[in-house]
């Protein structure tokens, strides 16, 4: 069966976009009979392959009886958030389990739970284990990545913590990126496919911190990174279908990796090369060493003595983690605005007064309290992410209310159902814009209602000492989007109220890939 490995222009690029692929021909009758059979197939040999001991965790989605497990792997690949919801509200404070085509996922509920899950030491649980098998993100950049991820301690410290320094560049970029990526929008409402325009100024502004200029400007190496990061995206959905003795071939084959490597280079090389005949000039002793990460992770490179291959896949993997994340994630937020826009007025009035006040700067960003809100709440009822806080067993567990998890399964906590839960939020089905402003304003804590803050029941970031490490950094590069476009834009949709449906794809969430949104050049003056 014939499925498209590569795009043409950014337009058409979607996350996920499995419209040439699998699931979005789900009218064909030849397709579904197709998915079925494999389906069948896989779970033969999941049933071979899965312990038996997990029998004493109760079944949602499907049958539990070995050779029927396919119909409850298609049923969660189709309406994952579905079976989720049913599953917690049966099973609330406990758990259960879920059929993927080529394993079982132990679903983790309730807030005492899901911390002991999040507490669990790493000789016990693996977070890159988890991810590496639900993302194929192992399979994808290779066993040296999957071994020794030095990536995520360098995003979550040193990436972190030069924030405030690199604020103006990301700041000077998504603002450039704007410039050039909106279309010339007037007095006249203009349609714009947010989605597109997100991924690229994400992928510039990203970049800017990642490689520098002039590289992040480049138009070809920022189309190859977004390509790039739709395809790894929707190769969650292959990797889920496929045996695992294929899961190497797959991954690479739908992402063409040993292709954008070779053609990233093509980009890098000269940079790579002259930083390189400087390190080995100077040592230690190079006085004005480039501090970005692309410096970062040649450092790690050399100190590992890893191939310099590993340059790019690292630079590839973040980008892919940037890109597909925070361009959704922006996505999201625009389609919530555009559908009730008089959202507009308390952001743009709170912004003016913080930069005010402030300036444009990292600390105004800080003190925008409704814009964080706004960002917040997008992410509760949008989550990128079906199934949160994954691990993997490593050896045997069990939890305190008695449940044995055996070595080898695969945890996880569903994210839209514990955000959609009325005794965590209030009228939690509603999309309140300002819900975290309130509890900041009755508790005045500076940090424990934040966008990027961590709960047991706010969970699209992950949870505990795993959590997402760039969230600080995804966090500043939204605020500073959602900024300019409130400051320079009216935004709305043609029907005003009606926001277009998220998108379900297997582990895919993705907004509307079709919607449009109208702009409009902001009248001087108008609040």
């Amino acid at each position: 069966m014939p499925f498209q490995t590569t795009f043409t222009s950014a337009s058409d690029t979607m996350p996920l976009d499995l419209g040439s692929c699998i699931f979005a021909s789900a009218e064909s009758a030849d397709v579904i009979r197709y998915l079925a059979y494999l389906a069948l197939l896989l779970s033969v040999i999941n049933a071979l392959l899965s312990p038996a001991n997990l029998r004493h965790i109760p079944t949602v989605g499907g049958p539990s009886f070995p050779f029927l497990t396919y119909r409850g792997a298609f049923n969660v690949l189709r309406d994952i958030k579905g079976v989720l919801r049913h599953g917690y509200e049966k099973y609330k404070n406990r758990t259960f389990k879920i059929a993927f085509p080529d394993r079982w996922v132990v679903v983790v509920t309730g807030k005492r739970l899901v911390d002991e899950l999040q507490r669990l030491p790493d000789d016990a649980a693996s977070f890159i284990q988890a991810t590496s098998e639900l993302t194929a993100f192992g399979y994808i950049f290779g066993q040296r990545m999957r071994e020794d991820p030095f990536h995520v301690p360098m995003i979550g410290s040193r990436l972190t913590k030069h924030l405030t320094a690199i604020f103006g560049e990301i700041d000077e970029e998504i603002h450039a990126a704007f410039q050039d990526y909106m279309p010339d929008c007037g007095d006249e409402w203009t349609p714009v496919h947010v989605i597109d325009v997100a991924r690229d100024v994400v992928a510039r502004a990203s970049n800017r911190v990642f490689v520098g200029l002039p590289v992040c400007r480049n138009p070809k190496y920022l189309d190859m990174l977004v390509h790039f990061a739709v395809d790894v995206a929707r190769t969650r959905n292959f990797i889920v279908w496929t045996p695992a003795p294929l899961k190497t071939l797959v991954s690479k084959t739908v992402t063409n990796i040993d292709g954008r490597l070779k053609e990233g280079m093509q980009y890098l090389r000269p940079v790579i090369e002259g930083r390189t005949g400087l390190m080995k000039k100077f040592g230690d002793s190079w006085s004005d060493k480039p501090d970005d990460m692309l410096q970062w992770i040649m450092d790690e490179v050399v100190a590992r003595n890893a191939p310099a291959e590993d340059i790019l896949r690292n630079i590839l993997f973040i980008n892919f983690a940037a890109i597909h994340t925070s361009s959704n994630s922006f996505t999201f937020a625009m389609y919530h605005l555009a559908a009730i826009p008089e959202f507009i007025g308390p952001l743009r009035e709170e912004m003016e007064r913080v930069i005010a006040a402030e300036g444009w700067t990292k600390t105004a960003m800080g003190k925008m309290w409704r814009l964080d809100s706004f960002l917040r709440e997008s992410q509760r009822v949008n989550s990128i992410n079906p199934l949160a806080v994954q691990r993997m067993a490593l050896k045997p567990v069990t939890f305190s209310d008695g449940t044995y998890i055996p070595a080898g399964t695969v945890l996880a906590t569903p994210a839209y159902a514990t955000h959609f839960d009325d005794e965590n939020y209030a009228d939690a089905a509603a999309f309140d814009p300002w819900r975290y402003v309130r509890e900041k304003e009755q508790d005045l804590s500076p940090s424990k209602h934040q966008f990027v803050t961590l709960s047991s029941d706010y969970v699209p970031f992950g949870l505990g000492k795993h959590a997402c490490p760039g969230r600080f950094f995804a966090a500043n590069e939204l605020k500073i989007m959602m900024t300019y476009v409130v400051m320079n834009y009216d935004v709305k949709f043609e029907q005003e109220g009606i926001r277009p449906e998220n998108v379900h794809l297997g582990l895919a969430i993705m907004p509307d890939p079709k919607a449009k949104v109208l702009f409009r050049k902001r009248k001087s003056g108008e609040v």
